[in-house]
């Protein structure tokens, strides 16, 4: 990102806009919209940065904050290059502004661009990727939290948004007091000289936005005094007092509330109801009203009352006729064995679509010579659901032809947009406000329940109603983590070390049903190579002369959709699990093992050191434990993780301690580093212990958290983080700690009890 892709002068000052991957647009185009609202004695400087009378700084918040902590985080970089204390700078949500969009580096790091055999090159599987990659990011500028890309994105944008401010400042302090700007300096959000005079931010401000930045430089990192230091979060008061604003605590007078039920059987719909007037007749009910299955939402029916009990009650109390998909029903077990049968076949002929070539396999397993040894497994891992603890919300009123809208949600451009479709409006006729998450990990990139709230809303009589779902329907309506299964194969010669390695797994392809159901300009099938399903195996760091990593697209008819870390999830449970195969086989220590393929990587391989140092790799244990180790890379970000393990009576695993090495590049905040990698931990370890969706004819069997728990604070391993030093650009760290875990456990287990456990979860 070079200074000139930036307008960031006076000609912005309305309200620009800041793309990684353009210019930012002419003001004409925006129209009369401010981006950035002024109340009394603000100046706008740019898209980003508005400048208030008292000196406090205001920063348009375009990504939606669920516990990760991006409303501490991009802050930080704002205040670093403004030189004024983080406590000074407000977040303005910058909501569905299509201006504010991350598209760039979210498909980039997605659906259509798999490695070739040039390390580092990625070329375009199909010209129909490359057109859907630009209509979304010159069209749509789609604004999305995902892809761990918040502090990706906003690196050097914002940095250099902030600089520009800060330049504008000091060069309107120079002509006022005519002093040289070399002179000038700023500190606290107070710009001063050492002549004696000095002026607040605010009191420069309609000055400094109509004079030149000139060059803009940003600050040294000898210079930083905020990045890098670990910070405590600025939204802990809010959230541990209460008053922080999820979707569930928006209370718009007038409120009505309503209950959703869907068809048990999944892709069904409801028929005839036949005790309707009897529900209506309960008190506080107000209305029913059927869903259509349209815009990406499942139909259904809701019940509108005066609160969230009496509308749940009624929603029960129906008696609901379905009708069942006309194409018959999806079985997990079925589905489970034709992924397996097509990853085999794909694996014994070459066959699925190859997103990494290197050498020759074929060549290297009939030139292996004496002492060689193949080495074959299959692996797999079930559907798993979000399970966030915010169930799914969305609060919408429909009156005089506006729609407004209160969603938790990750995607603000594209749940306006299905608000607008369930209202039959314009988008701009649409007011969507982002309100905190209680957990996104995925869920949250589909709009489907804002789609349903604005259809209630429209037959409320303009009053606001909120939609709630039970967990229940939360748990058997999700968009889940396809299951997924891989057939690895390795030659190893004499010396252990692989000289080839095949991989071919299968599964559903996310991105493009995400993009059948989320994108309301497409029509009909989207079938495009999707990278996400092959993510973690194709890009693996180890040294290993000849490779074919292959994924064969199945299509279920399950909903799927993106969950934490994705096709990282369980393909870094593929892979480091066979790499410890491969160890044990050869007869060589797991560590040194991995060291020894990393020769050429310096910074996986001092990532592995730092975890198995910490952990005491090598050393004695107590009776009944054992130590199992993981490395991944994920999202930009190198994670290696140490479980120590036990396997008490009854089959289900215990971590006793997780020993955790990241190198995520530059650390903004240390703290939320830690914090990101110990939730992705404890995230991980459920699924991995405890994760699973089975359906049987059709209907999902997990119906709570009794039949998928969580893992509860007893359960929960003592967690150490360590931090790699690093002058790289920041990676993810919202995702990159979930991967390796799973991968870590099962390699104790196999210590433990000598049996490989290839299927997830690990429990039995």
């Amino acid at each position: 990102m070079k200074r000139r892709t930036l307008l960031l002068g006076a000609a912005a000052a309305g309200g620009g806009l800041l793309l990684g991957w353009a210019a930012l647009p002419p003001r004409s185009r925006l129209g009369d919209r401010a981006l950035l609202a002024l109340q009394a004695g603000e100046v706008a400087f740019n898209g980003w940065i508005k400048v208030a009378a008292d000196g406090g700084v205001a920063l348009a918040m375009n990504r939606s904050e669920m516990g990760q902590g991006v409303h501490t985080a991009l802050p930080m970089l704002v205040a670093e290059e403004l030189d004024i204390g983080l406590d000074r700078v407000r977040l303005v949500q910058a909501g569905a502004d299509a201006v504010y969009g991350n598209v760039a580096t979210f498909v980039a790091s997605l659906p259509f661009h798999p490695r070739d055999s040039e390390p580092g090159r990625r070329t375009a599987v199909v010209k129909g990727g490359e057109w859907v990659v630009a209509k979304l990011a010159r069209e749509l500028g789609i604004n999305m939290t995902g892809a761990s890309t918040s502090i990706v994105d906003a690196w050097e944008p914002l940095r250099l948004a902030a600089a520009t401010v800060r330049a504008q400042l000091v060069g309107a302090a120079s002509l006022r007091w005519r002093l040289p700007k070399e002179e000038i300096v700023v500190r606290d959000g107070v710009v001063s000289h050492a002549f004696g005079v000095h002026a607040h931010f605010g009191e420069l401000a309609s000055a400094a936005a109509g004079t030149p930045a000139g060059d803009v430089a940003l600050k040294p990192r000898a210079a930083w005094t905020l990045i890098g230091r670990d910070t405590p979060r600025t939204d802990v008061v809010a959230k541990s007092n209460g008053s922080a604003v999820y979707g569930l605590d928006v209370r718009p007078e007038g409120l009505l509330y309503a209950a959703v039920r869907m068809c048990p059987v999944l892709g069904g719909a409801p028929q005839r109801i036949g005790n309707e007037d009897e529900v209506l007749r309960r008190p506080g009910v107000q209305r029913l009203v059927r869903l259509p299955a349209r815009a990406g939402a499942t139909a259904g029916v809701a019940v509108v009352a005066r609160s969230s009990w009496h509308a749940r009650q009624a929603v029960e109390a129906l008696a609901i006729d379905w009708a069942l998909p006309p194409a018959g029903t999806v079985d997990s077990q079925a589905i489970a064995a034709s992924l397996e049968a097509a990853a085999r076949d794909a694996l014994a002929q070459d066959g699925g679509l190859a997103y990494h070539r290197r050498g020759d396999v074929a060549a290297a397993g009939r030139e292996a010579g004496p002492g060689a040894r193949t080495v074959e497994a299959l692996y797999r891992a079930p559907y798993i659901a979000h399970a966030a603890l915010e169930p799914i919300n969305c609060t919408a009123q429909v009156r005089d032809g506006h729609v407004t809208v209160w969603a938790p949600t990750q995607v603000p451009g594209i749940a306006r947009a299905h608000a607008a479709r369930a209202a039959g409006v314009d988008e701009h006729a649409v007011t969507l406000h982002v309100t905190l998450l209680g957990g996104g990990f995925g869920r949250r990139l589909d709009a489907d329940f804002v789609a349903q709230a604005v259809a209630v809303a429209q037959e409320t009589g303009g009053r606001p109603v909120q939609l709630l779902w039970s967990r229940e329907e939360d748990t058997t309506h999700d968009y889940y983590r396809p299951a997924a299964a891989a057939a690895l194969k390795a030659v190893l010669g004499a010396d252990g070390r692989p000289l080839s390695l095949r991989v071919a797994s299968a599964g559903d392809a996310i991105t493009p049903r995400w993009m059948e159901r989320g994108l309301p300009w497409l029509a009909g099938p989207v079938d495009l190579p999707d990278k996400t399903t092959a993510e973690g195996l194709f890009d693996q760091p180890y040294d290993i002369a000849h490779q074919r990593i292959a994924h064969v697209a199945t299509r279920s008819g399950v909903p799927v959709g993106y969950w934490r870390s994705v096709g990282h999830s369980h393909n870094a449970f593929f892979l480091e699990s066979f790499i410890d195969e491969l160890a044990h086989t050869a007869q060589q220590d797991p560590v040194a093992y991995r060291l020894a393929l990393l020769a050429g990587s310096p910074r996986h391989a001092a990532v592995l050191q730092l975890a198995a140092a910490q952990a005491g790799w090598g050393r004695p244990l107590p009776a009944g434990r054992a130590r199992g180790v993981a490395l991944h890379e994920s999202f930009g970000s190198i994670v290696a993780q140490v479980a120590e393990v036990s396997l008490p009576a009854g089959g289900v695993p215990r971590v006793h301690r997780v020993v955790c090495a990241v190198d995520c590049g530059t650390v903004v905040n240390p703290g939320i580093v830690r914090q990101q990698m110990e939730g992705g931990i404890v995230f991980g370890l459920s699924a991995a212990l405890h994760g699973g969706i089975d359906i049987v004819a059709g209907a999902v069997q997990q119906k709570n958290f009794p039949e998928q728990p969580l893992l509860t604070l007893a359960e929960t391993p003592r967690i150490e983080t360590h931090l790699v030093a690093s002058e790289h650009p920041p990676g993810g760290v919202g995702e990159p700690g979930t991967p390796p875990i799973a991968p870590a456990v099962a390699n104790a287990l196999f210590v433990l009890t000598g049996v490989r456990r290839r299927g997830l979860p690990l429990r039995g």
